[in-house]
């Protein structure tokens, strides 16, 4: 939307990073069978801007289940409004952690 926009039609990185945490989160949450909250973004890369128009989509990979967290690799590719290339856009590394009822760290069950 133009309130997610700079005055030259490239989406706020903000917004991008927003994207990205509920796309790794549905992930996380899957993988921990409950509730989880995001700890960390351990790494993170812009390498194109995000236009207004532009279709964007978050892929996500465990990269690490631990005791408590997992640890997400997430892509985001943009296939923009003119074409039907897709280019990627960001990427980054991001932790979640599972929390009990009580919303403090909890065992992941290792499959």
């Amino acid at each position: 939307m133009p309130a997610d926009a700079n005055p030259n039609g490239d989406i706020f990185g903000g917004w991008l990073l927003s994207q990205m945490d509920l796309a790794g989160g549905v992930l996380a949450k899957e993988c921990a069978q409950g509730r989880v909250a995001t700890v960390a973004i351990d790494a993170m890369k812009f390498h194109q801007p995000v236009m207004i128009g532009d279709e964007v989509s978050c892929y996500c990979r465990i990269v690490r289940i631990g005791r408590t967290s997992v640890t997400i690799a997430i892509e985001s590719w943009v296939r923009r409004s003119v074409g039907r290339d897709r280019q990627k856009v960001t990427e980054g590394l991001f932790v979640y952690v599972a929390l009990d009822d009580h919303r403090r760290p909890r065992p992941i069950a290792q499959n």
